[in-house]
């Protein structure tokens, strides 16, 4: 397709926003919903934009995630919903690994008048909000920093983590996909998302509502693996049927 004046300026938005709703489209265009989601499905059948439920995207990659930058801006004031509901869930003196994503670290700033507890992360953005926490003790994982995000991933990060047993492992993702699959990009970093998981007596999952039905090369593990999954809006279908019948429980932050 040939985009006419409002779909490039549209498509423009879009692409510096990363992610956006119709309706914020429709208010900053001056257009109707009905408008705006015409516009939308003719770039989508083009491939210049995806789809996900209320909202547009940049093409989704398989392969490759979007810059750590633009993802600390994507969905904020959701993310914070999310994480105020984890925080108030988590226990004071209770152990939790706190992994990758810019939703743990919005977690990691709920937690920072938590008292009693141990907290293990190989994100070192999340160890230096902690670290403002004197109540909360502070262990760091040690392996390859990716300079991007400042992610700690790779087989050391795995062994280390091997050491321990902790209550709540908090796992951030990209993807997840009809098939129940919860996925993401590096496969370093998934293998440190799998060894998480199986150190964790409970497992929950953080995941803003752009990530269902988003695709990402590598599996990180199965709905059927965790105990509850934390999000900022209703999930589209299959997903929570697909949650009930994996005995997740979801919960949605108002």
């Amino acid at each position: 397709m040939v985009p006419n004046l409002r779909q490039t300026e549209l498509l423009a938005e879009v692409r510096a926003r990363g992610s956006i709703s119709v309706e914020a489209l429709a208010e900053k265009f001056g257009v109707t919903l009905q408008t705006v989601r015409r516009d939308v499905q003719r770039m989508a059948e083009a491939g210049l934009v995806a789809r996900f439920h209320g909202g547009v995207r940049v093409p989704a990659s398989t392969t490759e995630n979007i810059a750590y930058r633009q993802r600390q801006a994507l969905h904020a004031e959701g993310k914070a919903r999310i994480a105020r509901a984890i925080a108030q869930r988590i226990p004071a003196g209770c152990s939790l690994i706190l992994n990758l994503g810019t939703t743990t670290e919005a977690v990691a700033r709920e937690l920072l008048k938590h008292q009693g507890l141990r907290v293990i992360t190989n994100n070192l953005n999340v160890a230096m909000i902690l670290a403002d926490n004197p109540d909360c003790e502070l262990v760091m994982v040690g392996g390859v920093v990716r300079s991007r995000d400042r992610g700690v991933i790779g087989e050391a990060a795995v062994d280390f983590i091997r050491q321990f047993k902790v209550d709540i492992g908090l796992v951030g993702i990209s993807g997840i996909e009809e098939d129940g699959s919860l996925r993401d990009f590096d496969y370093r970093e998934v293998m440190v998302a799998r060894t998480i998981i199986e150190h964790s007596r409970e497992v929950w999952v953080a995941s803003d509502h752009s990530k269902f039905k988003r695709p990402a090369m590598a599996e990180v593990a199965r709905l059927a693996q965790i105990d509850a999954l934390f999000t900022d809006a209703q999930p589209p279908e299959p997903f929570p049927s697909l949650m009930r019948d994996a005995g997740v429980e979801l919960v949605v932050a108002d």
